[in-house]
């Protein structure tokens, strides 16, 4: 039973003793501790296995149950003085609470006591105060109302004197007045229920319509629009109506303004009609002296009768510019036939220069607000090189210098092309005046080129850019500043097309078209120098001039390109933004582009067509009865002579375009070590001290093309790592060939690894020529083929074939194999 009743206690107090996770984790919080009998998840067994790990500890359980009970009895003695502390704790609470209350009591009851206190005061200020507001309103309302009968006294009184001072054509008194009377109305608009008040605004409203009815009959009567000459002049009567013009309905003002202009323009009109002979484009200079003389005479007889603020002398030159475009657009339609391309430019010449004056003259704050017209914005233009130019200067064209970094920005001239706009439809003679100028030029080229000949050799002298190319570009430039300052709108992609059409024929017909013709090719031997070939001649090669030509040529191709790729850009700011997408000169560039690759295929054919009689030599030398190793053979030294003679005056002509010598240099190897190679292959039977000859001589050839870039040079420049890598690769195969070639073909499979290893070609082909060339019979090579099919490594899956190089591709071999049996043909039938 005891048992039990401990059991049960155990349990009861687990239960009480069990915490949630949140409580635990505030107690850690609060008490930490590291020691397992304050873990939550302590376990007695793991516990007491920690204090008694083996056997031999337990000879210590009495010192560890006395620790045990003494913890016990210090937390007994804790746990009872924390009891006993809290026995008073909740009679203290309930004490301070009852305190609180009777505070908050005595607070509320302040509080409504101050309450009742404030609305005893409001109350009594309100009863205080009363009287006075009613005071307040009453003087506000009477003061409106003396304001108001002012107003409407100052009204009425303004508008009868208003009415009289109209009938006596007072205007200067009418002109403060009226403006007085209107800011008055104003007040009354709230008003106008009132029928007195609505008569009296229907009265104003009256005097100013019979005053601009009657301004105008003035004005009209002053400056009649038809009949006979305009009468005395200005009066102090018309002045002081411009003042009352400026107080009524702007359409007044614009009305006086618009039937001046018209009538002080009218004989203009008269004068300049486009049966006249003074209404011609070479007479274009009397326009505008007519108008400086006219605004000379308004300035001494109407300078002072209208405000400053009309800015009457600008509407005046404004309007004489708008009808000047529309006369000179119209006397041009009808004499279309007539405009020769000086003539339009000196009327383009002196109307820009006309603009220019009114730029300095005027400020262009009228061309918004023309009567009459549509507001004409300044000709949007994106051309950096315009400025003002003196008014009187004849022909005074100036070019501006293309290099001159200017950003695209908007004209600081607001008449730009206020006149000088009515020409547009007409530059096509301009145009098509620059197309035949150029197509002379591009003509004159061509025969000056053939006259001189081509440039005198040496690097001093050869290589350099074609002058004519420097005088085409010279000349475009000139053609697009002088078309900029007319146009930047459709004439610009008129000109650039014409520019293109000239840049394509200087392309082939100067540059292209000169280049010199070469009698051999690449591909192998010509039959003149089979013919001669016994009697030891060599291919027919280019001249000294001629390398030179070519090198001009190639250099003037250089130049070209690069200039095109500026004339594009200036042609881009120029042109208006719209038709930027328009100017595309790639194909042009792309022209050039292949001139220059032409060039340098010439240079390489000539350099390769001049070492075919050497190689071709080689090939028929007697290598199996090649007794003893001795120094490079002839056909070498021919070889390093014909480079030592071309490549020299190649790089000297090229000094200014070096990307382009190291282009032939890798383009002259990647010709001359595959046609080497093959070559190679047609010398057979060979000996071994054949062999070793020829490996001699490749060797040498090798030492040659690695410093090809800097042969004959004093000053010895590293050759590009691109060049050197070309070499290295294609002069070792050759070798590697002679070296298969002098090992002994038996065993077999050690010559067919050996073969495979050295090479790393699984053309049977490849091993075939190698074979003919070691001498073995027809059954002997049998067998090698069957072993080297055998012992070849298997191709990755993917892959067509085992890996070689580029000199061992198909298409060169059957070239040569063909050139051969041509060859041959050729030598039985002589």
């Amino acid at each position: 039973m005891m048992e039990e009743e401990e059991l049960e206690f155990a349990e009861d107090l687990e239960a009480i003793l069990h915490l949630t996770p949140e409580v635990q984790l505030a107690i850690e919080q609060v008490f930490p501790s590291q020691d397992p009998l304050d873990r939550a998840d302590f376990n007695a067994v793991e516990y007491i296995n920690t204090l008694f790990p083996t056997e031999q500890s337990l000879a210590n359980i009495d010192d560890v149950v006395n620790k045990i009970r003494l913890k016990i009895r210090r937390l007994d003695d804790n746990i009872r003085t924390v009891v006993r502390g809290q026995t008073n704790v909740g009679q203290d609470g309930r004490q301070a609470l009852e305190e609180a209350q009777n505070a908050i009591q005595q607070l509320f009851g302040k509080i409504k006591d101050i309450k009742d206190k404030a609305e005893k005061s409001e109350q009594m200020v309100k009863e205080i105060t009363r009287d006075i507001k009613q005071l307040d309103h009453a003087k506000r309302h009477l003061t409106t109302s003396i304001t108001t009968l002012n107003h409407l006294h100052m009204l009425a009184g303004g508008v009868d004197s208003l009415e009289a001072m109209t009938r006596k054509r007072q205007y200067g008194e009418v002109a403060n007045l009226l403006q007085g009377v209107v800011n008055v109305l104003e007040h009354f608009h709230k008003y106008m229920g009132i029928p007195q008040i609505r008569q009296l605004s229907e009265r104003v409203k009256a005097a100013q319509s019979e005053l601009g009815t009657q301004i105008l009959a003035d004005f009209e009567e002053a400056f009649p629009s038809q009949g006979s000459k305009r009468s005395g002049g200005p009066s102090n009567v018309l002045r002081d109506a411009c003042l009352v013009a400026n107080v009524l309905d702007p359409r007044i003002r614009q009305e006086i303004i618009k039937k001046f202009i018209r009538q002080h323009l009218s004989e203009y009109l008269v004068l300049f009609q486009e049966n006249q002979d003074v209404a011609w484009l070479d007479k274009i200079d009397r326009r505008y002296a007519w108008l400086k003389r006219q605004l000379v005479d308004y300035e001494e007889k109407y300078g002072h009768m209208f405000p400053e603020e009309w800015c009457m002398t600008e509407r005046i030159a404004v309007e004489f510019c708008h009808i000047t475009r529309v006369e000179l657009a119209k006397v041009m339609r009808t004499r279309a036939k007539e405009i020769e391309v000086k003539l339009l430019l000196f009327a383009i010449q002196r109307t820009t220069n006309f603009e220019g004056l009114l730029a300095k003259r005027f400020t262009g704050c009228t061309l918004t607000d023309v009567p009459g017209k549509k507001a004409d914005s300044p000709l949007q233009s994106t051309n950096p090189f315009l400025e003002d130019e003196a008014a009187d200067d004849p022909g005074s064209e100036k070019e501006e210098d293309l290099d001159r970094p200017r950003k695209p920005k908007a004209p600081d001239n607001p008449f730009h092309g206020i006149v000088s706009k009515c020409f547009e439809p007409h530059l096509y003679v301009y145009i098509e005046s620059q197309d035949r100028n150029l197509g002379e030029l591009i003509d004159r080229f061509v025969a000056d080129l053939r006259a001189q000949g081509p440039p005198k050799a040496g690097p001093e002298e050869g290589g350099a850019v074609l002058p004519s190319c420097a005088d085409l570009f010279v000349y475009y430039k000139k053609c697009m500043v002088q078309c900029s300052q007319l146009s930047t709108g459709e004439p610009m992609i008129a000109l650039s097309t014409i520019f293109q059409k000239y840049l394509r024929e200087y392309a082939w017909k100067i540059l292209s078209g000169n280049l010199p013709k070469t009698s051999s090719s690449s591909g192998g031997l010509t039959i003149s120098s089979l013919l001669k070939e016994k009697e030891g001649s060599e291919a027919a090669k280019f001249t000294v001039d001629e390398l030179c030509l070519i090198c001009s040529i190639l250099s003037t191709a250089e130049y070209c390109l690069a200039t095109t790729q500026q004339l594009e850009e200036k042609l881009k700011e120029k042109v208006d933004k719209v038709l930027v997408e328009r100017i595309n000169l790639t194909g042009e560039m792309d022209t050039f582009s292949t001139v220059i690759s032409n060039s340098i295929q010439l240079l390489v054919q000539d350099l390769d067509a001049a070492c075919d009689p050497a190689l071709t030599a080689m090939s028929k030398m007697p290598w199996q009865s090649v007794e003893h190793v001795g120094d490079q053979s002839p056909y070498v030294t021919s070889v390093i002579m014909h480079i030592k003679q071309n490549v020299p005056i190649i790089r000297d002509n090229l000094a200014s375009t070096r990307k382009y010598f190291t282009q032939f240099c890798i383009k002259f190897t990647n010709s001359f070590i595959p046609k080497f190679i093959n070559h190679l292959f047609r010398c057979k039977p060979i000996s071994m001290v054949g062999a070793e000859q020829l490996l001699l001589d490749t060797h040498s050839l090798k030492t040659v093309l690695l410093d090809l870039p800097s042969i004959g040079s004093q000053v010895h420049r590293k050759a590009p790592a691109s060049y050197t890598k070309i070499v290295v690769k294609g002069m070792t195969r050759a070798e590697m060939i002679l070296k298969v070639v002098m090992a002994p073909h038996e065993p077999a499979v050690v010559f067919v690894d050996n073969y495979i290893k050295l090479l790393a070609d699984g053309n049977p082909e490849t091993f075939q020529k190698i074979l003919d060339m070691k001498g073995l019979k027809r059954s002997e090579q049998s067998n090698m083929l069957d072993l080297f099919r055998q012992r070849l490594p298997t191709p990755p899956s993917g892959s067509d074939g085992g890996p070689s190089l580029s000199f061992s591709a198909p298409t060169p071999e059957q070239e040569s194999s063909r050139i051969r049996r041509l060859e041959k043909l050729i030598k039985k039938r002589l």
